[in-house]
């Protein structure tokens, strides 16, 4: 089963921000992911910061990391966060990013097609 990725807006914005060589390198475990939705390591409550539910996932020889969580019954991956460890810059930026975003834009998605079908 291959799960969507999808990278919030505020993710995309992280990812256009890296190098060439790193945007690879982020793409080639965003493919990962889409086969193993677990692959990361579970995030908690550290330092003050709540991403309890959330994942994390390196690249680049641990340098970088991705922030996501899975949404939805298919366990599609959303993507929230993209960037460097150092002062905990990443996780600071993924609860922002979470607070910003209350609810899955996938599932909002869902729940428009659900909608429509029973419309329709």
């Amino acid at each position: 089963m291959n799960s969507k990725v999808r990278l919030i807006p505020s993710a995309q914005k992280d990812f256009k921000q890296l190098d060439g060589r790193e945007k690879l390198l982020v793409a080639k475990q965003m493919k990962k992911l889409a086969s193993t939705p677990f692959l990361g390591e579970a995030l908690g409550k550290r330092a003050g910061i709540d991403l309890i539910g959330y994942y994390k996932l390196y690249a680049d020889k641990k340098r970088l990391r991705i922030v996501y969580r899975c949404v939805g019954d298919e366990l599609d991956i959303e993507i929230i966060a993209i960037g460097r460890r150092e002062e905990l810059e990443v996780y600071r930026k993924a609860e922002l990013h979470r607070e910003r975003e209350p609810r899955s834009q996938l599932d909002v998605a869902k729940r428009k097609s659900r909608i429509a079908g029973l419309r329709g």
